[in-house]
């Protein structure tokens, strides 16, 4: 499987530089991060809202070493909320975040990420949308529901993410059902190790369904992260069994994949939010989007025999 491999490249300096180098790479690239900064990003939001998509935004960046980096993240953000203000653009256009950019692996860094995401949270809410928390690798997931909980005293709002290939998600999912968050339902996109998460694409689909039946059946707002058409026609059905109607859950999927089934689930009423990332640190997340999907890796890869 080439997946595990592409995650581990995700992390190697080396591959970063080299892929980095290649002539190719920025058009592939372009696929999926349509901008590196706000002015070229804001074209894509009008754009996508004005054909009755909805976003869920990100500022790429993983490898925060120092505070003073993740206070230029938390300030990337509220940058972004500034620029969207003017636009009254509401939920249409919510944020999401990855804590290790607030400094959660640093020294102290539960307590740093806490203080840097809450002003973007608040900003957030200023101008009427919200945060949503990504999940990352296992070990930092005690710490994400942690800070989860904490925001959503002020601001019950704010969304967080779940991995249905990690055995803990069962139970993780049946506790924010219980207590009406905003949950995002995903695969998973990191190499997680057998002693904690499923290794098979069947276990993880199996899981995916049964999580996402307890999310429909809770008191809170299911979101269906995934472009697996048998996942979505599942959803639906789901959906439907528990009596909910098309605003009370939606569906997400990433900026470049499937974008006529955005726009073929928008126009069937449904709630369609594109999670769409910008920025000049995007290597890590261009890697997991590859390991994702072969098709992904294959267009990557016939672009390189075909342009390099």
């Amino acid at each position: 499987m080439l997946g595990p491999v592409i995650l581990a490249a995700s992390r190697s300096d080396r591959m970063r530089r080299l892929v980095s180098a290649a002539p190719v790479t920025k058009p592939v690239v372009d696929r999926f991060i349509p901008g590196e900064t706000v002015d070229e990003i804001l074209p894509i939001v009008q754009e996508l809202t004005g054909k009755g998509l909805e976003l869920t935004m990100d500022v790429v960046g993983e490898d925060i070493t120092t505070p003073e980096q993740a206070e230029a993240a938390r300030d990337a953000y509220l940058e972004l909320i500034d620029r969207l203000k003017p636009l009254e653009l509401g939920t249409r256009a919510e944020m999401s975040v990855k804590l290790s950019m607030f400094g959660q692996a640093l020294d102290g860094g539960h307590e740093l990420a806490l203080k840097n995401v809450r002003p973007v949270v608040e900003a957030a809410a200023g101008i009427g949308t919200t945060v949503t928390l990504d999940a990352e690798d296992h070990t930092t997931l005690d710490s994400m529901f942690a800070i989860h909980d904490e925001l959503r005293k002020d601001f019950p709002q704010t969304g967080c993410v779940i991995q249905s290939y990690l055995f803990r998600t069962e139970a993780d999912a049946r506790r924010l059902a219980a207590n009406g968050s905003r949950v995002r339902l995903v695969k998973g996109a990191y190499k997680e190790p057998a002693e904690v998460a499923y290794q098979h694409k069947h276990e993880i689909d199996k899981a995916y369904v049964r999580i996402l039946r307890t999310l429909m059946e809770g008191d809170g707002y299911p979101m269906i992260g995934s472009h697996d058409p048998r996942l979505i026609a599942i959803g639906q059905e789901l959906a439907h069994r528990a009596g909910r109607k098309l605003d009370e859950y939606e569906f997400q999927m990433l900026y470049g994949i499937r974008s006529e089934e955005h726009l073929r689930l928008a126009a069937e009423g449904h709630r369609m939010r594109v999670y769409t990332a910008y920025g000049t640190d995007w290597y890590g997340y261009f890697m997991r989007r590859l390991a994702e999907k072969p098709a992904n890796l294959r267009f990557f890869a016939r672009s390189m025999v075909t342009k390099g």
